[in-house]
């Protein structure tokens, strides 16, 4: 019988995707003895993003695991190589969750832009009214520039909401296909720097890999624009944590949104949740009842293909199949 361990029950719907008596296994803290028991008899695993699978974890296992998908699009947890050398298929569902975190990103931007989370705060601490100019204006998005680091799914979806609200659109990806960025209103720069001193909105939409590490940094940001915002909702890696409180307090940047954290789970008294200027969420940005029902579905999909012996859609290591 084909074994399955996931990281949560799965809806019906998804369920339905995986081959007929195919037994689903849930439970077990990830990387505990009892866990790793459990897993040891599965064909394949469904994981969340927090469950660290390396060389170490795949050994212990053992050979009967096949396949490991992830519901999501990041598998920086996920030791591809050492996957590879075992044999295990690595599946991820990068459409899953496009539309929810791209309206998370508009949500920051427009809350941030009209100060919501900001007035709000001062209204419930009791003061009552401020006096008119004791809030910095917000910003009008019509006619402002958004620049986006990264031009992927999501980035690509909210460039089109936010050309929606009037925005001009600016991308730095250097893999981006300039077909798409037209066909989206998009303008491409030749490179970071030019997008960010442009924009008066940068989101940041680029996966988190060693050449995006730090990316967003103390000189980088000191390239912005004064006054403008910074949205993170891909990976907290891509952002230095220190440099951006620096650039907060000092008063060179407006204000952040950021949903991704390095490390995660944070701090309970991290540094940008105290600040005035900012709006902070645990990781939810795909987290909506759509999203999880879609990325249950894609990943059990991939997963019934792979022990069936079909290449799934979304294999991370191709060269595994060739073994």
């Amino acid at each position: 019988m084909t074994r399955i361990w996931t990281h949560s029950p799965f809806e019906a719907q998804a369920l339905a995707a995986l081959p007929p008596a195919t037994e689903v296994v849930t439970g077990a803290k990830p990387r505990s003895d009892a866990w790793f028991a459990m897993a040891s008899g599965c064909d394949a695993m469904i994981i969340g993003g927090q469950t660290i699978i390396d060389g170490p974890a795949l050994d212990r296992i053992g050979p009967r695991l096949r396949a490991v998908a992830r519901t999501g699009i990041g598998y920086d947890a996920i030791d591809v190589p050492a996957a590879t050398e075992r044999g295990v298929m690595v599946i991820n569902t990068p459409d899953g969750p496009t539309e929810s975190t791209a309206e998370h990103a508009i949500a920051l931007i427009l809350n941030l832009a009209k100060g919501v989370a900001i007035a709000d705060r001062v209204l419930r601490s009791g003061v009552g009214f401020p006096p008119y100019g004791a809030l910095a204006p917000g910003l009008e998005l019509r006619g402002a520039t958004l620049g986006l680091v990264g031009l992927g799914r999501i980035g690509g979806r909210v460039a089109e909401i936010a050309r929606v609200l009037g925005m001009r659109v600016l991308a730095f990806d250097p893999y981006a296909n300039p077909e798409r960025a037209a066909a989206l209103g998009v303008t491409l720069t030749a490179s970071l720097a030019e997008l960010l001193g442009a924009a008066h909105v940068v989101s940041v939409h680029c996966p988190a890999m060693p050449e995006t590490y730090r990316l967003i940094n103390e000189h980088t940001l000191a390239l912005m624009r004064p006054g403008s915002y910074l949205i993170n909702v891909a990976r907290g890696s891509i952002v230095d944590e220190a440099a951006l409180v620096a650039a907060l307090q000092s008063g060179h940047l407006a204000g952040a949104g950021i949903d991704v954290y390095d490390p995660e789970p944070t701090v309970a008294d991290h540094p940008l949740y105290g600040l005035p200027n900012t709006i902070c969420t645990p990781h939810i940005a795909s987290y909506t009842n759509a999203c999880v029902v879609l990325m249950q579905i894609q990943a059990c999909e991939q997963v019934a293909m792979a022990l069936a012996g079909q290449r799934p859609n979304h294999l991370v290591n191709p060269d595994v199949w060739q073994r």
